[in-house]
């Protein structure tokens, strides 16, 4: 007979739970009055910190302007032309302690625009009494100030980004910062007048000098952040090219630009020249009062005077006309050009002198009308 195992299912057992005592109506109340009398803790995320690298700073150490300067830090690396110096031992004491002091320009002359619209009185532009020309040596030890400041800032931007920033490392990039722009402001006053020749070596009617002014200051201030003081060079060399480089570049675009949106000649729309209007005007009211004033005979002229001005100015032709010379007012005459010439300086004396009398203010444009004894 063969044997049969039975396997019984035992049943299953539910698992244990533990009873919470119950609390009594007392100490429920108690406990409800505590949580009404509690303050309630709110948890917030702190957002004055200015983050670089693994590191937070509070802003409140920090003015706005600090605080934009440091965020791009963060966002961009500092550039600056390396040189071997930078990296030897006492090179700061070096390149700002021993170098020479580079005086600072005069820029109070620097009118572009003004010196354009607006003439001066005496009739002449504003000059530098004395144009501050660096020498060669000048330009290394400034150019050499400039970078080995970028150069501070970026090896500190470097340690920062590797074990975190400081207060005292931030306080160190925000003043060799300062440096650095305080230098490249410096020379870039110092070669404005590179701007300006070179604005006037290439002007033209398709480009308008403000803006050959303005494009001209951002090729000098790129020209100063990228010129390699190492090379031996003078900075004007490079300068001057990239100024007029720049120029090239604005001449394609405006070129590209009218292309694209042709504009036609419209006489309406041209500038009205009030200027030389006025003056036609007030010459040809000086011509009549000269008129009259011959017509009138209340210069005092003879005979003879009166018809060698009638004849040499033609006083009964327009005033465009072309007017007899000294040597054919005397065939008409019978006499010499010289005497003529003599004749005609003594009648213009009595006309101006009659004019001055009845009105001033016309003597400085009494010459400009008759014209200049020859």
């Amino acid at each position: 007979m063969k044997n049969t195992a039975t396997i019984k299912l035992l049943p299953k057992k539910r698992p244990a739970t533990m009873r919470t005592p119950a609390l009594s109506s007392h100490r429920v109340s108690l406990l409800s009055q505590a949580s009404d009398s509690a303050p309630t803790l709110k948890v917030r995320r702190s957002t004055n910190a200015i983050s670089f690298g693994s590191t937070r700073m509070p802003t409140g150490s920090f003015t706005p302007e600090e605080r934009t300067i440091l965020q791009g830090f963060q966002r961009e690396k500092v550039q600056f032309v390396s040189s071997p110096d930078f990296l030897r031992a006492g090179a700061e004491k070096r390149i700002f302690a021993d170098a020479p002091v580079i005086a600072k320009p005069d820029i109070t002359w620097y009118q572009p625009l003004l010196d354009e619209r607006t003439p001066s009185t005496s009739g002449s532009t504003i000059r530098p009494p004395k144009s501050l020309v660096l020498t060669a040596a000048q330009e290394r030890v400034i150019f050499a100030q400039l970078n080995y400041a970028r150069f501070r800032v970026a090896r500190t931007q470097r340690k920062a980004a590797r074990e975190g920033m400081t207060i005292e490392s931030a306080r160190d990039m925000l003043r060799w910062h300062s440096i650095a722009e305080k230098i490249r402001k410096q020379i870039a006053e110092t070669n404005l007048a590179l701007v300006l020749a070179m604005a006037k070596r290439v002007r033209s009617a398709d480009l308008d000098f403000g803006d050959l002014i303005s494009e001209g200051n951002m090729a000098l201030l790129r020209s100063v952040d990228k010129f390699d003081f190492g090379r031996g060079f003078k900075f004007s060399t490079y300068g001057c090219r990239a100024i007029l480089k720049a120029y090239s570049r604005l001449g394609i675009k405006t070129q590209k630009h009218r292309q694209f949106f042709p504009v036609e000649f419209d006489p309406e729309l041209e500038r009205a020249d009030h200027s030389n209007d006025t003056r036609a005007a007030r010459e040809n009211d000086d011509i009549r009062e000269v008129k009259n004033l011959f017509q009138s005979d209340r210069a005092g002229l003879s005979d003879i005077e009166r018809t060698v001005i009638f004849h040499r100015y033609g006083l009964d032709r327009p005033v465009d006309a072309s007017q007899l010379t000294l040597e054919q007012v005397g065939l008409i005459l019978g006499v010499t050009k010289e005497r003529v010439r003599q004749i005609q300086n003594k009648a213009l004396e009595k006309i101006r002198l009659a004019l001055v009398s009845m009105n001033p203010s016309m003597a400085h444009s009494l010459p400009g009308i008759i014209g200049t004894p020859n």
